[in-house]
């Protein structure tokens, strides 16, 4: 059976509080920090850029696992590497070259990530799946949270789970 691994997100943090919030999710086993990046153009929201993510890396020893809702992502890979993070995660959604940005990642020595949203197929990854060391199935529609959780989305990760094996 594979690890399961827990990542909580920092964008539920009192931002007041942050070293005792990321403190917080080390103390009880967390294995990384998830960092939700938002543009207000692929989703209607904005939260952080690199400078922030660079922030959290300086205030915990955890993995940072970015996660990319952003229009043109390739952009600003380099920037979210080297401000930290270990892992850079693109929407099929936001790139037409998605090898290439996948490539890309990896050429930062960052671990590569792909996300669906709930209404992209599945058959999306195909094409570059044996690319990805990640891949997250959003069980919501990206840019909000508090959402009510999309049951349909356990039936993808089964989908995701059986093409991978």
């Amino acid at each position: 059976m594979p690890k399961h691994l827990l990542a909580p997100s920092i964008l539920s943090a009192d931002f007041t509080r942050l070293g005792e919030e990321l403190a917080a999710c080390e103390a009880t086993g967390a294995d990384w920090i998830h960092v939700d990046v938002m543009d207000g153009h692929f989703v209607p929201n904005i939260t952080m850029g690199p400078f922030l993510v660079q922030t959290y890396k300086r205030a915990s020893g955890l993995p940072l696992d970015v996660h990319l809702m952003i229009e043109q992502p390739e952009r600003y890979l380099e920037a979210f590497a080297r401000a930290g993070a270990a892992h850079l995660t693109v929407h099929v959604e936001t790139c037409p070259h998605l090898h290439q940005t996948l490539e890309q990642i990896k050429a930062l020595g960052c671990r590569a990530g792909v996300t669906l949203n709930p209404a992209t197929p599945v058959s999306a990854l195909q094409p570059v799946l044996h690319m990805a060391d990640l891949v997250l199935v959003m069980s919501v529609n990206p840019g909000f949270s508090y959402q009510k959780f999309q049951l349909d989305a356990i039936g993808r990760v089964r989908q995701v789970r059986r093409m991978l094996d």
